[in-house]
């Protein structure tokens, strides 16, 4: 933080600069706030090199920091309080005109643009606050679960291609042409795996990767809180996650109305009542800063409609069945409920979690109903063989960070609270991404490209 001194030096870039006739001001972007910087022509040197400067050249500055008069101090600014009196300035580097106004909150400019740019578009007081913020909740997250014990564990992001609904991103595999690996969807099967492995209290920041169509609260890659625990069960992963939440949501958004406990109700109560299994309940939808916490449970074990004669996981294929509801899964399975437990806040879904299954047998139930061929389990034959070794009852969620800021950040799209994100259709106009490789790549992968015919 900038202090009151003499001989003090700062660093950043020009956001203004005001010619008052002989006196000239720039406001300095610093790491700590805009700083005003006063330069009279008693220091000639600096009042020269102060009438060239331009926006966004990257300076540095000698001079005192002084407090500013009570009648000129600016409250709502970090730095408001405090301007320096220059003595010196020397230019680090100068820059172009920027393609769009930065001193704005970029509401109006064209997103591909916005993106195209990034590094500038992040120069923006609006943009710096998300980031801030996502620095914060991440931060206090990591601290709470370390004090509860858990450890943070990263698990790998090269890994095998598994049906779980959604398509993964290959990666191919030069040493053996014809063979993949996958980018992971989620930590899913790793994280029960720790759980085989006795690490009973597991969490971690994951990537996500999932080459699905794009929304404004999907990319092709995200960020969740992933969470996964032993010997427990629903309640007391719910209570977890609605403590972390609850004390994170009064400290850094204080003036937010939030219903505590949060309410509960079953899947079927809120497709009857609000026709979404992501309800936005709400009592006033025009106050931004209300949060509608709300958990949703007892969620069918699969989707209602049947492919194939055979069923899909509502959550995913390691969802454990309600107890009462194991039986129906020889008459009726499309009845059974589950351990699932999802959180929605203002209408999206933040966070999916569920007990596992921890019995070998039910699971090679759930496949056989799923229809999984033998040729298929055989994607999954690394979870059925840890298993075999001692599996304890586990459970966790997984926390989709970028929709959650997006909605304490009161942004309306999880791309202004992501740094690089891609458009809607998948692509990065700052790296000019997806994009072809050089021939000779190709070769020595193995890959040929065969052009579509339409």
């Amino acid at each position: 933080m900038i202090e009151i001194g003499t001989g003090k030096k700062v660093h950043g870039w020009v956001h203004i600069r005001r010619d008052h006739g002989k006196i000239i001001f720039i406001d300095l972007r610093t790491a700590d706030g805009l700083l005003q910087c006063v330069i009279t022509p008693q220091f000639s040197d600096a009042h020269a090199i102060g009438s060239t400067l331009r926006s966004e050249w990257v300076v540095e500055i000698e001079g005192d920091i002084k407090e500013r008069p009570e009648r000129m101090k600016n409250a709502e600014q970090a730095l408001g309080h405090i301007e320096m009196e220059v003595h010196m300035i020397t230019v680090i580097n100068e820059s172009l005109t920027p393609p769009f106004d930065i001193d704005s909150d970029g509401a109006l400019i064209n997103e591909e643009l916005r993106l195209q740019y990034r590094y500038l578009d992040l120069r923006r007081e609006r943009m710096r606050n998300n980031l801030r913020h996502r620095d914060a909740v991440i931060s206090y997250f990591r601290n709470y679960l370390h004090n509860q014990g858990f450890i943070e564990i990263e698990t790998p992001l090269l890994s095998k291609s598994t049906p779980e609904g959604a398509r993964d991103y290959l990666v191919p595999n030069r040493k053996e042409p014809g063979t993949f690996y996958a980018l992971p969807q989620s930590p899913q099967q790793y994280k029960q795996l720790l759980m085989v492995a006795g690490v009973e209290k597991y969490f971690q920041f994951a990537k996500c990767l999932r080459d699905e169509d794009t929304r404004a609260d999907r990319q092709p890659e995200f960020t969740q809180l992933d969470i996964e625990m032993s010997f427990i069960d629903r309640e007391a992963v719910m209570q977890l996650i609605e403590g972390m939440m609850t004390t994170m949501v009064q400290q850094y958004y204080p003036d937010a109305v939030m219903q505590t406990p949060w309410p509960r109700i079953t899947y079927s109560e809120a497709m009857e009542k609000y026709q979404s299994d992501k309800p936005d309940i709400r009592k006033d939808k025009n106050n931004l800063h209300e949060l509608g916490f709300v958990w949703i449970i007892d969620c069918p074990l699969f989707e209602t409609a049947m492919v194939d004669g055979h069923y899909a996981p509502s959550h995913h294929m390691f969802t454990m069945p309600k107890t009462e509801d194991i039986p129906l899964l020889d008459t009726r399975p499309g009845e059974a409920r589950s351990y699932q437990y999802d959180l929605a806040l203002n209408g999206y879904e933040v966070l999916g979690g569920s007990i596992r299954i921890h019995d070998p047998k039910l699971q090679a139930r759930i496949f056989d109903l799923i229809g999984f061929s033998d040729e298929e389990k055989k994607y999954f034959s690394h979870m059925l063989r840890a298993f075999d070794y001692g599996v304890p009852p586990h459970g966790g969620a997984a926390l989709g960070m970028d929709r959650l800021l997006a909605v304490l950040q009161r942004e309306s799209s999880i791309r202004e609270v992501i740094p690089f994100p891609k458009t809607g259709e998948g692509y990065d106009p700052m790296m000019d991404t997806p994009a072809s490789v050089a021939p000779e790549q190709l070769r020595e992968l193995g890959i040929s490209i065969k052009k579509s015919s339409a």
